[in-house]
């Protein structure tokens, strides 16, 4: 059951979040879509080679690895929606390292077909691509927000930057509130966001600590790492219920 604290709209005013797609993010980035109503993610923004748009850490030998799925060449400055996959791309080697890393996880044969649908998506578009990697995810996890594509947002200001261009996006979706990840507390101040009619929260995590094949904990893995190591319902209560709203 989601948490009815966090999403339940005010006045009929969605919670709302923008957030740039990520590949199989950490359990964070799902505790911010089960705190909102609309998810809002970013389509019309800059790729940065250094971020983590196409790649994330998993669990490989008790310490963390780096996997991801390679890119075509592209300028540095195309936007996400820009950016193709790599000609050469096979999901089956990606699948083969996920295999190979967790096939002795207690929940592999619950999570690994979801592994599959995901990175067997025949989308080559950068953005396409993650953003059905997004949905499929949320469905596998029973999450019932909202998910938008920024630059179908009617009425945005899309050429605005910064806290101006998530105000614009609230706006546009009537929006009274907007919930954050916590690292964004460097970047969005409350009193800005006060003046526009706009209440802003960030949600942080709590310690989810759980069995790793015996090793010493390593946290904040992609959220494959925690489906492979958890029941469901245990990772839906985790992402429903395992933060707090500051």
């Amino acid at each position: 059951m989601k948490n009815e604290a966090c999403s339940r709209q005010h006045e009929g005013h969605p919670a709302v979040a923008v957030m740039q797609p990520y590949l199989f993010p950490y359990i964070g980035y799902w505790q911010l879509i089960s705190a909102v109503d609309v998810f809002v993610v970013y389509d019309n923004i800059k790729y940065t080679k250094k971020g983590w748009i196409n790649r994330n850490r998993m669990l490989v030998n008790r310490s963390d690895a780096v996997f991801s799925v390679p890119l075509a060449r592209g300028s540095d400055f195309l936007d996400i929606r820009d950016r193709e996959l790599a000609g050469d791309h096979d999901p089956r080697k990606l699948l083969g390292r996920f295999e190979a890393a967790y096939a002795r996880a207690p929940q592999f044969a619950a999570t690994f077909p979801l592994v599959e649908r995901v990175l067997r998506q025949p989308e080559r578009n950068l953005f396409g691509f993650l953003h059905g990697s997004i949905v499929e995810t949320c469905r596998h996890l029973g999450l019932a927000a909202r998910i938008l594509v920024s630059s179908e947002v009617a009425g945005a200001d899309h050429g605005l930057r910064g806290s101006e261009r998530v105000l614009s996006l609230c706006r546009a979706l009537g929006a009274r509130r907007y919930v954050n990840a916590i690292g964004g507390t460097a970047l969005y101040a409350k009193e800005d966001f006060a003046a526009s009619g706009v209440s802003l929260q960030f949600v942080r995590s709590r310690p989810f600590e759980y069995p790793q094949f015996g090793g010493d904990f390593v946290p904040w893995l992609s959220i494959v790492d925690v489906l492979m190591f958890n029941p469901l319902a245990q990772v839906q209560e985790c992402i429903d219920a395992g933060y707090d709203l500051v």
